[in-house]
């Protein structure tokens, strides 16, 4: 219980705004201050006369302030791990390298609960980034040295919140408005050197941002892609739909930002004077222009999520007996569910869902789910397949969810491409009437692209967009307990 002014300096302290530093050379059209705290989110967005002034509230950090406190916080880790590696700390003052994971997540409904009068459709949207590594090239070395790894990059307690906004995420000229600075900051952080002070000395820092926090939807925003239910049905490779499903396994990744840009340019000026469906098809359904850079990767927290979802409309349809009917109606269909949905509450205590979530999900992927849903399928050969299905799944499932693969699950890494030729192989031919010329989006990245992820990047799991959606519980519950009940401030108290 400290008086008010203490706590206002401990605040100071930890929030950005606080750590002098410099950039070398000078950020491009970014102020060179450094005691810049909170700012409106929509400040550094030039309006034109025509332009509609945005509709929103939002507060941010600028970029480069809140990286320096994320640095600061780190000082002691960061002398800890030059201190066990051995390296003389008054010799390393340059050549640091931080590697940041950037997410970014919309929030539903975050209006004020207060009992009467309408329920108005407030949505918000967080950008926030986790500092994941930070390594150090000494001379005569030709790799880094890393003296810090994020030991938890998907806790909420490592994911920094940057930019706050009461925004829907399907609003893409609001969001593009507002995070179009944040991505002028960053672009501009890439091409500059940071110096400031670790341990007592000068030192000087090179950053690299990996935006791959979020979901399929948030990713096809940003790069320009035809929404989610396209016949363009990945985010990483060109494949189709119907072409995922003859092909399951076989593909490779080829989309990246600066081709979507490209692609986009095509699309604008149709330089081959093609029809619009063949335009489509040359582009490969990149329709809008790319507004930020994503890595192509997988979102391990909703590829689990949009798999269980896929798993529990097989599990329906196998209680139904699809396999053997041509077109079940609605009401046959509505009965399997609730007969799916009693047998998991009573046997596994699985209260039904309105939208799948992380943990029904997680619950509903298990051995002992598919034994309890064995119980109502009539066929003994049916059952063996379901079991056999799952089975492979648990397998491939700690590739794409641990934060080390090659540590935590040697073997299921090794042996996570046959097993998806399998799982293929599976769904190809025993539960062909699900999978003739269609396939989900997140099934289709989990059997053909997880092996090359991991390669590339070494783990899914780390930089997945956890940390940022359990980020988004807090933000609701700062809103609703501690904020000060306004809204200008209520932004800033979460934001803090």
């Amino acid at each position: 219980f400290q008086p008010l002014h203490t706590l206002r300096n401990a605040e100071k302290e930890l929030l950005p705004g606080f750590h002098q530093f410099e950039w070398q050379p000078a950020l491009k059209n970014v102020s060179s201050s450094w005691d810049v705290g909170i700012i409106d989110g929509l400040s550094g967005w030039t309006t034109f006369v025509e332009d509609v002034p945005a509709d929103t509230i939002s507060r941010r950090f600028r970029y480069d302030v809140a990286l320096v406190s994320a640095l600061k916080d780190l000082e002691e880790d960061i002398m800890e791990g030059l201190r066990e590696r051995g390296l003389d700390d008054s010799i390393c003052t340059s050549g640091f390298t931080v590697v940041v994971k950037e997410s970014c997540d919309g929030m539903g409904d975050v209006s004020e609960k207060h009992g009467n009068g309408p329920a108005v459709p407030e949505k918000a949207v967080r950008f926030s980034f986790t500092v994941m590594s930070i390594s150090i090239r000494v001379e005569g070395e030709d790799d880094g040295i890393t003296i810090f790894q994020e030991p938890k990059p998907n806790s909420e307690l490592s994911c920094r919140p940057l930019c706050l906004m009461f925004v829907d995420e399907s609003d893409h000229e609001t969001l593009t408005a507002i995070l179009g600075p944040v991505v002028a900051e960053r672009k501009a952080m890439m091409e500059s050197r940071l110096i400031i002070s670790v341990g007592g000395l000068l030192r000087s820092f090179r950053f690299f941002f990996r935006g791959t926090g979020y979901d399929e939807k948030m990713v096809r925003e940003m790069e320009g892609l035809e929404a989610s239910g396209s016949t363009y049905v990945c985010t990483l490779c060109d494949s189709t739909r119907a072409e995922a499903s003859q092909n399951m396994v076989l593909h490779s990744i080829t989309r990246s930002h600066d081709e979507n840009l490209e692609r986009y340019e095509i699309w604008r000026k149709n330089p081959y004077s093609e029809s619009a469906d063949e335009l489509r098809d040359r582009v490969k359904g990149v329709s809008a222009k790319p507004f930020m850079e994503t890595l192509p990767t997988l979102d391990a927290l909703h590829c689990d999520i949009g798999n269980a979802t896929e798993f529990y409309k097989i599990f329906q349809d196998e209680i139904g007996e699809v396999y053997q009917k041509s077109n079940p109606s609605r009401e046959e269909r509505r009965r399997w569910r609730s007969t799916l949905d009693k047998q998991l509450r009573n046997k596994l205590k699985l209260k039904p869902v309105m939208r799948m979530n992380g943990n029904y999900a997680r619950r509903l992927m298990t051995r002992e789910a598919v034994e309890v849903v064995c119980e109502l399928v009539p066929s003994e050969e049916r059952r063996e397949a379901l079991q056999r299905l799952m089975e492979l799944y648990v397998q491939m499932k700690p590739v794409w969810r641990s934060t080390c693969p090659s540590r935590d699950c040697p073997d299921q890494l090794c042996r996570y491409s046959y097993n998806s030729q399998q799982f293929a192989d599976l769904l190809s031919t025993t539960f062909k009437y699900r999978y003739d010329g269609k396939i989900t989006n997140y099934l289709h990245k989990t059997l053909a692209h997880v092996p090359e992820i991991v390669e590339r990047d070494g783990s899914i799991g780390a930089w997945a967009s956890e940390g940022n959606e359990s980020g988004n519980k807090l933000f609701r519950r700062f809103r609703k307990m501690n904020a000060r009940q306004s809204k200008t401030f209520e932004l800033e108290d979460v934001l803090k």
